[in-house]
C-alpha cells in the first residue's frame, strides 16, 4: 500500500461546520499522513463541533471572521507562532444570504452581492497574501468550487458569479506565488450533502438529477473529495500542477446532453 509520510508539515483549515464538511473530508488525510493542522472558524457557536472533531489532536483553534481585516492578521499570526511555518491552506469558504438563492438572479441586490464575493472569493486572495510569507517552495493552497462558476445551476444564482471570481483569482494567485515554488489550486466538488447545500433552494432536485446524470451514474463521496484534495496540496504527488480548476464530479461536468442511459 502506497503512503505518504507528511510528519513536521503544517497546515491551516477554513471552512469545518462539521463532520460532513467537505473541508473536514480534505483535513482527515492530512492528519493522518502526520500533518499538524490549525483550524479556524466563524462564531463561538461552531468552536464545541471542532474541538469534538479534533479531540487527541492538538489542533489549534482561532475564531476567524474573514470579511475583518483584523481578524485575519490575527490568526494568522497566532499560525506563525505556533507553527513557524505553513505548508498547506484548505480555504473552504462561502456565504450568500438564503434570499439570493431564492429568487431570480437578476433581483441580487447590490449588498448581497458584495458580501457573497467579499467572503467566498476575495477572502482566497485576502488569506494567500498572509500565508504566502510563512510558505516556502513546495507549499499548498486548495479552494473549494462548483460547476456554477462556469455554467448555469437553477437558484445558484450570484454565488456561481462568485466561484467564477474564486477561479479567476486561483489563476492570478497561482502566477504571483509560482516563482517561490507555492501551488495555488481549485477543486470543483459535485453536490454534497453538507450544511452550505442545505441553504440552496431545490438542492434535492439538484443532487438526484446530477447522481442520474452523471459518467458514474452516482453523486461522489466525501472521502473521494478528500483523497483528491489531499493529492492537490501534497508536492509529491501534484507538483507539477498548479493554477487548475480540478473536477471532482463523477464526470458529470464533462456532460453535454442527456441521454437514456446505455445497457450495460
Amino acid at each position: 500500500m502506497y503512503t505518504i509520510d507528511l510528519t513536521g508539515k503544517t497546515g491551516l483549515v477554513m471552512g469545518v461546520a462539521n463532520q460532513r464538511s467537505l473541508a473536514w473530508a480534505i483535513a482527515q488525510p492530512l492528519t493522518q499522513a502526520g500533518v499538524k493542522l490549525a483550524y479556524s472558524y466563524q462564531g463561538e457557536r461552531l468552536r464545541p463541533t471542532l474541538e469534538q472533531l479534533t479531540e487527541g489532536q492538538d489542533a489549534l483553534l482561532v475564531p476567524c471572521d474573514v470579511t475583518d481585516d483584523g481578524d485575519l492578521d490575527a490568526l494568522f499570526a497566532a499560525v506563525g507562532e505556533r507553527f513557524g511555518r505553513l505548508d498547506y491552506l484548505v480555504h473552504a469558504l462561502a456565504f450568500a444570504p438564503a434570499v439570493t438563492f431564492e429568487e431570480p438572479f437578476i433581483e441580487t441586490a447590490r449588498d448581497h452581492w458584495r458580501l457573497a464575493l467579499d467572503v467566498s472569493a476575495y477572502s482566497l486572495v485576502a488569506t494567500a497574501k498572509r500565508a504566502a510569507p510563512l510558505m516556502s517552495a513546495g507549499a499548498g493552497i486548495l479552494t473549494l468550487s462548483y460547476l456554477a462558476a462556469e455554467r448555469v445551476v437553477p437558484h445558484y444564482n450570484v454565488m456561481g458569479v462568485a466561484k467564477a471570481a474564486l477561479e479567476a483569482s486561483v489563476r492570478y494567485l497561482a502566477f504571483d506565488l509560482g516563482p517561490r515554488g507555492i501551488r495555488v489550486n481549485a477543486l470543483s466538488a459535485g453536490p454534497a450533502r453538507t450544511v452550505a447545500a442545505r441553504s440552496i433552494a431545490g438542492f434535492g432536485d439538484m443532487y438526484g438529477a446530477t447522481g442520474r446524470q452523471s459518467m458514474l451514474h452516482r453523486n461522489i463521496e466525501n472521502e473521494e473529495v478528500g483523497s483528491f484534495g489531499f493529492a492537490l496540496l501534497a508536492d509529491s504527488l501534484s507538483g507539477g500542477i498548479t493554477g487548475e480548476t480540478v473536477y471532482v464530479d463523477a464526470g458529470f461536468h464533462a456532460i453535454g446532453m442527456f441521454l437514456p442511459p446505455r445497457p450495460a
